[in-house]
């Protein structure tokens, strides 16, 4: 057998061995996998500087509640209520993060199907292939990218992952900065200028509320590949 009939014999096994890699795609002649690989660096790219915006947000409100709590117990003459104009500027953080974060799940969704259906496939065929359809999704996905979750689900990833603690912290240095400098009870000490403290007490009791409902509620997760508790339990053994 010539040595060019041993490339076809090689070249026509590993295309009945790859069903659902497009033609081309894995072709030995190209290199490994030289398409798909440069497709799959350039989603990593985007997915890294998607990533790396969130990580902005998420410093730009540390550093902001940080300098907020600092002045708030710097002096027992600075009002309280900068704390909780410190939980209104968390919150839009949250909002702007939580929408950056729907646009790096775009990207972040096709970098996890290629990983589970030509890198896990290629390294496992024994495994198959994680969905069937996936090059039809994917394609469709490049022809119209549509975003993949719910602002409701983009702000409960953010709270569980950063902002829950950052509230709790704020709400923690409220509770003692409306109780440490008065002799007032603390209810009387949370009233802002005509407003009693009560409602204030009640907005803050609410806008918690809220926040826990959102990030804990039961739901189905859309997000594709997020790490969570229950999936990284479902692989211990």
């Amino acid at each position: 057998m010539t040595a060019s009939s041993t490339d076809e014999t090689d070249g026509e096994q590993a295309a009945a061995a790859s069903p659902h890699v497009g033609a081309g795609m894995l072709d030995e002649d190209m290199g490994p996998s030289s398409a798909m690989a440069h497709l799959y660096r350039g989603e990593i790219h985007r997915m890294k500087l998607w990533r790396e915006r969130l990580d902005r947000t998420t410093n730009w409100a540390v550093i902001v509640i940080a300098a907020l709590i600092t002045w708030a117990f710097s002096s027992p003459d600075n009002p309280h209520y900068i704390i909780l104009v410190g939980i209104a500027t968390l919150t839009v953080f949250l909002v702007i993060e939580s929408r950056r974060y729907r646009g790096y799940d775009i990207w972040r969704t096709r970098v996890r199907t290629i990983q589970e259906n030509v890198w896990a496939y290629g390294l496992d065929p024994a495994s198959g292939v994680e969905d069937e359809d996936w090059r039809a999704s994917l394609g469709e996905d490049y022809r119209t990218p549509t975003l993949k979750i719910t602002a409701e689900e983009a702000i409960a990833h953010r709270l569980r992952r950063v902002y829950l603690p950052l509230f709790a912290v704020l709400l923690v240095a409220w509770l003692i900065r409306i109780t440490a400098f008065s002799t007032e009870s603390w209810i009387s000490s949370a009233a802002i200028g005509m407003i009693p403290g009560s409602a204030i007490i009640g907005v803050v009791a609410v806008f918690y509320g809220t926040a826990l409902v959102v990030a804990c509620r039961p739901r189905t997760w859309h997000a594709k590949g997020e790490l969570r508790a229950e999936e990284l339990r479902k692989k211990r053994k």
